[in-house]
């Protein structure tokens, strides 16, 4: 055969040439078949077969039924005489290899698609029909042989690489998978999303990230000017939580682009937005120094600032020079930016340095105020201002201006994020004041928010009540668990702790024990009694494991070895554990990525630029 023509099954039209009768006998024959009374529909078939007009009607049943009740033989013929009337068609040709494979003729089966694969090379969309023939009979290895052969001959490496990217997903060979996808978005840069979306979903083990970030090492070597292998690095650092990797690659692309820094600030923001705080000021502080005219700039400063109050906040004991100081640089931010919408934001979070550090209410009231009433702020920036402001008065022990607040901002954004925000501070005041049911129908909504953080926040508290009340009517215990909850968050630590005493002892056999120990061991750490604070975490750990609170304590049990007591090799252990212990935890990719680091397999990542 030198060429294949393609005869598409045209049921309409060749039906128009058929008889009444024939058309009945078809329809009873393809019954019979479906319903496995082959000898009825094999006596049907034969007689049917013998009209050409027929054949496209019933070719796969009649095939099927002939292979499958193994008359190879009366296969080979009834395929011999379509091929004798239809020499070009390439589906009758597939057929007669395939037959080859249901005799054990393996060697002969494959000498017919490669007969037929050498024919169609030249032409890319019969060799797609052939090779969707193949995958359609579990034939992969003959269908990347297709394509394979097929990109040979016409000179293209790319060519093909989406379809051979989901035959190997399908063979789950992930490593040539991901070879075809960087052939796919080399050829077609534009479609760089569509195959991190892809990637997202079939590299999930640690593993396999790694093997890619390998892959595109190698490929930067080679071409250190390709931006797409660069931005595939970056996505893959970020999956790994790695960001000041993810940094190195942006910065590249920032060079090379003359972009002013902008992506590097977009990764330093995400690096805040995940509490790697240290990598953040290392980003920040490479764009204030090297792009000082820019209008990243601005943003760099004032993020660096919120970069290094986040890790004020982190470190414990809190130092309160520390919170003077951020609130001196934020001071000087506002001077510089004279009132524009980036002096508004800092003075915003100098605000509430001053009423949750400093106890400074009265002055933080005044500045958020201030923000409120000026008309170049924004509806979001006020929105946000007026939720600080009612956390501030539920801070000074006025819930009922906190409620006016949190409703009025909910009122005004009802499907947006910030509206979803007000009702989530309206739940926890409810929760706070223990009106436990009214709280639960404000998270019934909000586990349903589109934002994940939100929706994980009301799950969370909607769990914590629903556990801690089921059994008890009384609700007692809950209502003194919320009711230390705003203690602490109103900052008297004292009453806080004497009601947690007695609540141990009051309430020392209810479900209740291991919030206890939660919260007690977060105090005891914000005081820096780091050695109390573990010995709380581990007896969650080893009594409450699987507890909402288990993966939550062992992990800052690492933490807390790794930033306070710098014990590098204890936090080393524990990270490693946790992967095996709680491997669906959502703290698993920092863990991994921390224990990459103490491990030495990210260094350079800690140096200054």
């Amino acid at each position: 055969m030198n060429k294949f023509l393609i005869i598409s099954v045209l049921l309409v039209v060749i039906a128009t040439g058929l008889s009444a009768q024939d058309t009945h006998r078809i329809q009873l024959a393809n019954e019979y078949y479906g319903q496995g009374e082959f000898d009825k529909a094999r006596n049907l078939y034969d007689q049917l077969s013998a009209d050409m007009a027929n054949i496209p009607l019933i070719h796969n049943n009649y095939l099927f039924l002939l292979l499958d009740t193994q008359d190879y033989d009366e296969a080979e013929n009834y395929l011999d005489r379509l091929l004798k009337r239809n020499p070009e068609n390439i589906y009758y040709h597939l057929d007669r290899a395939y037959l080859e494979i249901h005799r054990k003729n393996d060697a002969e089966a494959q000498r017919k698609f490669s007969d037929i694969i050498d024919q169609v090379k030249t032409r890319p969309h019969l060799v797609r029909i052939v090779a969707n023939y193949l995958l359609n009979k579990q034939l992969t290895d003959q269908a990347i042989q297709a394509f394979s052969e097929a990109r040979k001959t016409l000179g293209n490496p790319y060519e093909f690489s989406l379809d051979m990217a989901n035959i190997y997903r399908l063979m789950n060979e992930k490593d040539k998978m991901v070879q075809e996808y960087l052939n796919y978005v080399i050829q077609n840069p534009s479609n760089l999303k569509y195959v991190q979306n892809t990637l997202q979903n079939l590299l999930t083990d640690p593993e396999e990230l790694e093997s890619f970030e390998r892959l595109l090492y190698d490929k930067i070597q080679a071409e250190p000017d390709n931006n797409v292998y660069a931005e595939l690095l970056i996505w893959v650092h970020l999956q790994q939580k790695n960001f000041y990797g993810a940094f190195v690659q942006a910065r590249a692309i920032d060079i090379r682009e003359n972009t002013q820094g902008s992506k590097s600030v977009n990764i330093g923001m995400i690096a805040l937005d995940n509490d790697d705080y240290n990598s953040a000021i290392k980003i920040f502080s490479y764009i204030i120094r090297q792009y000082p005219e820019s209008y990243n700039y601005v943003l760099a400063r004032m993020y660096l600032i919120r970069s290094y109050e986040k890790r004020v906040r982190n470190t414990y004991p809190i130092d309160e020079q520390e919170i003077r100081n951020l609130i001196s640089d934020y001071t000087k931010f506002i001077q510089d930016m004279a009132d524009n919408r980036n002096a508004l934001e800092a003075m915003r979070n100098k605000a509430m340095l001053h009423a949750f550090y400093l106890d400074e209410k009265d002055s933080a009231i005044s500045l958020l105020e201030y923000i409120i009433k000026q008309p170049n702020a924004g509806s979001e920036l006020i929105a946000k201002s007026k939720l600080d402001l009612g956390d501030i008065y539920l801070l000074d022990e006025q819930p009922w201006e906190s409620t006016l607040l949190f409703s009025q901002v909910e009122k005004s954004n009802k499907e947006e994020v910030i509206g979803y925000e007000a009702k989530l501070k309206n739940a926890k005041l409810n929760y706070y004041n223990g009106n436990f049911k009214l709280a639960q129908e404000h998270l019934d909504i909000l586990k349903q928010a589109t934002t994940r953080h939100i929706a994980n926040d009301a799950m969370e508290l909607s769990v914590l009540i629903k556990d801690n009340t089921a059994f008890d009517s009384t609700e007692a215990a809950m209502r003194d668990y919320a009711r230390t909850e705003l203690l602490l968050y109103q900052n008297k630590t004292d009453q806080a702790l004497t009601l947690l005493d007695s609540m141990k002892l009051k309430f020392n056999d209810h479900p209740i024990v291991d919030e206890l120990l939660w919260l007690e061991a977060n105090v005891e750490r914000k005081f820096g009694n780091f050695d109390s604070a573990v010995v709380l975490l581990d007896r969650i750990v080893q009594e409450y494991d699987r507890d909402i609170w288990g993966d939550d304590a062992y992990f800052l049990m690492g933490d807390i070895y790794q930033r306070d007591l710098e014990n590098n090799e204890k936090a080393m252990e524990i990270y490693r554990d946790f992967l095996t212990r709680y491997p669906g935890s959502v703290y698993v990719a920092e863990a991994r990525k921390r224990f990459r680091f103490l491990r030495g397999d990210l260094a350079g990542q800690d140096q200054e630029l």
